[in-house]
């Protein structure tokens, strides 16, 4: 299959790079932190997340975030919920995409949610009926997807099978996470070809963190098999606490470095998304982590 012409990026920063931060980064800094990235061109970035403060203090301000965000723009801003009362708090804010998070690991699913995989997907339904209802698009996580840190390799199969609910419930896509970043090529290519065997490929995201250095081979692979969305996190912020070890996110200006190289047009300006990822660095007390970040302020 032809390597797309053409790809998105999901820009996941202030969500999945930020949530796990010690220090609580204010609601200022993360709206401009946003809306340099969405400067940069890019025009689907995850701003935040409606769980409970109580087991993500650094989420508390997700209702402000969302209210002072700039509408009519052509830029989404997709937030996590993890159940009906997430949703309608989003709701009520002004969400106009929400996203639901399900394991292909058990243990995970119980380390991270507290609940197995099918109750979490039951807990799913009437956020389905919800966002029908109101017209607002839902998308799938599927996390442990290619390695769980508990318990070794993950069937793709069995990948397979969860994508496929989530997207018979409703989602829009369904994005494939390596969580703990172990994920190598071939690996990736056969979790690809067994969830493209349930749900449209068209259909299908790739998420990868970069703990083994391997997540941008893990892109290629992907773009091989004509993938074309794929979620990344300026300047590599992220990780998981329930994944020991896990590194950050793939850095969005290392993928966009290499996206343009191959030609592949994504509409991101790369001097602006550095600019970006050295601003949030610069809140947080940190050098840029991208290896296309470094590099730069070397030469």
């Amino acid at each position: 299959m032809a390597i797309p012409h053409r790809v998105c990026i999901v820009e996941v920063g202030p969500r999945d790079g930020l949530q796990n931060e010690k220090q609580i980064v204010p609601t200022a800094t993360k709206i401009e932190f946003i809306q340099r990235l969405a400067a940069s061109g890019l025009r689907t970035i995850e701003a935040t997340a409606f769980v409970s403060p109580k087991w993500v203090p650094q989420m508390a301000d997700h209702a402000e975030v969302m209210r002072a965000l700039p509408r009519g723009h052509g830029v989404t801003y997709p937030v996590l919920v993890p159940n009906l009362r997430g949703f309608e708090a989003a709701l009520a804010a002004g969400a106009t995409e929400v996203a639901v998070f399900a394991a292909a690991s058990e243990t995970f699913s119980q380390r991270n949610i507290n609940c197995t995989i099918a109750e979490s997907l039951d807990r799913f339904t009437p956020v389905f009926v919800a966002a029908r209802t109101a017209d607002i698009p839902v998308r799938g996580y599927v996390s442990c997807a290619l390695t769980c840190p508990y318990e070794g390799d993950v069937d793709p199969i069995r990948v397979a099978e969860i994508a496929a609910m989530l997207f018979e419930s409703g989602c829009f896509e369904i994005s494939l996470g390596d969580t703990i970043g172990a994920g190598t090529p071939n690996r990736t290519q056969a979790l690809i070809a067994a969830t493209a065997q349930r749900v449209p490929l068209n259909k299908l995201a790739g998420h990868f963190h970069d703990t083994y250095g391997q997540a941008l081979a893990n892109i290629y692979a992907s773009l091989e098999l004509g993938m074309h969305v794929f979620d990344a996190s300026v300047s590599g912020l992220g990780g998981c606490p329930y994944a020991p070890g896990a590194a950050g996110n793939v850095a969005t200006e290392d993928l966009l470095y290499m996206l343009n190289g191959m030609g592949i047009e994504t509409g991101v300006d790369l001097d602006r998304l550095l600019a970006a990822g050295s601003f949030i660095c610069g809140e947080l007390g940190r050098q840029p982590q991208s290896r296309v970040g470094r590099a730069r302020q070397k030469s």
